[in-house]
């Protein structure tokens, strides 16, 4: 009991030896303190937006269409059974949209492209194409703007040829995209088969989640289908990749740079805290206090205070973050609330560190030395 006692008056008078030094020295608690929280609070504004920016801006590279392409060999087409398994080995990870296309000619004899697809998937798809209106039922099509000048300048019914076969359509609406779609007539599938007798003959996958991931299901499918043209649209996944390595590098390299000033500036702090008090130290060790237990005081502080130091700067940056998203992304970010023990860690790593150039001077303190002021 007697053991158990001391144990306990031990442990009480160790933290109210803690309280004291704090309250004793407040200011240079306080400094020190504050540049724990500072590192706190730009470690996680950066990881919160990284996390959240990175979804955000994988999101926007998917309004850019398909990221990935496979298409069945020259002069072949898919069949139903080829386009369930290519889903299904997409299914979960993006959106496979099935594409025909065939050269059609117009009364005048005129050559014309015609893409065959589904046309709800495909307007998911590619949510960037600018189109005045979509096709809603059988026998509408979708004109490319400079094909509308040539088949139906006045938005009238036209007629395509195709092998034999005529097909009859009106044109629903007009797409402008700047690239190969505006010398195209999109139609639904249904019509294509009837038009030429094809089915599709390749799929475009917008592939979501990150470019890794992306990697994964291009390689999942190159494996899944060897018969099978299976590729990545260089273009956007490269476009892709740059984005967000770039924005990873920015805030990581910014983060880091925030960090290590405030470590800087905890150390400094740290250093004066602990020589201001070296007297009180030479005290305890002429008393009999071990280096251990001297060690135990200062870290028992640097823990404290990286414990109030994480809370602080958590909050602030969570706040931060918030406030960023809105002012230059004009959409909120998710606060990333499991980030926390990262920061608590990476807080007492800052401030034990800092500890040990100032515990290593002290242990080659003098008591006697000290305190006849030398």
């Amino acid at each position: 009991m007697n053991r158990i006692s001391r144990n306990a008056q031990g442990r009480t008078m160790f933290f109210r030896v803690l309280a004291r030094a704090a309250i004793l020295r407040k200011r240079t608690a306080l400094s020190a303190l504050m540049a724990t929280a500072v590192a706190a609070a730009a470690a996680t504004a950066m990881l919160n937006l990284f996390s959240d920016v990175q979804g955000k801006l994988q999101r926007e590279f998917r309004n850019f269409g398909a990221n990935i392409v496979v298409e069945a060999p020259e002069s072949k087409s898919f069949d139903d059974g080829a386009i369930t398994q290519i889903r299904a080995v997409v299914n979960g990870h993006g959106l496979a949209v099935p594409f025909a296309y065939a050269v059609a000619r117009t009364d005048r004899d005129q050559a014309i492209i015609v893409a065959g697809t589904d046309l709800d998937l495909a307007r998911q798809l590619n949510p960037w194409w600018a189109a005045s209106a979509w096709p809603r039922g059988a026998n509408e099509a979708l004109l490319g703007v400079r094909t509308a000048n040539v088949v139906s300048p006045n938005q009238k019914p036209f007629t395509l040829r195709f092998q034999g076969r005529d097909i009859q359509l009106s044109p629903a609406g007009t797409l402008s995209t700047g690239a190969g779609e505006d010398s195209r007539i999109y139609i639904s599938l249904d019509d294509f088969r009837a038009l030429t007798g094809l089915g599709p003959s390749a799929m475009e996958i917008a592939a979501e989640g990150s470019p890794e991931q992306v990697k994964s299901l291009l390689q999942e499918l190159q494996q899944s289908f060897p018969a099978l043209d299976v590729r990545a649209v260089r273009q956007v996944a490269e476009g892709e990749a740059n984005v967000l390595r770039k924005t990873r590098s920015t805030l990581l390299v910014s983060s880091s740079f925030i960090v290590c000033t405030a470590a800087l500036c905890v150390l400094a702090t740290l250093m004066g805290w602990v020589f201001d008090r070296r007297r009180d130290f030479a005290i305890m060790k002429a008393l009999g206090a071990s280096d251990r237990l001297i060690t135990l005081l200062v870290a028992g502080e640097a823990a404290i205070l990286a414990f109030a130091a994480a809370i602080l700067g958590f909050s602030g940056g969570v706040g931060i973050a918030v406030w960023i998203g809105r002012v230059n992304f004009h959409a909120p970010v998710t606060p990333q609330y499991q980030l926390f023990p990262a920061i608590l860690a990476g807080c007492l790593v800052i401030t034990l560190a800092s500890t040990v150039p100032p515990l290593r001077l002290l242990r080659r303190i003098q008591p006697a030395m000290i305190l006849r002021g030398e």
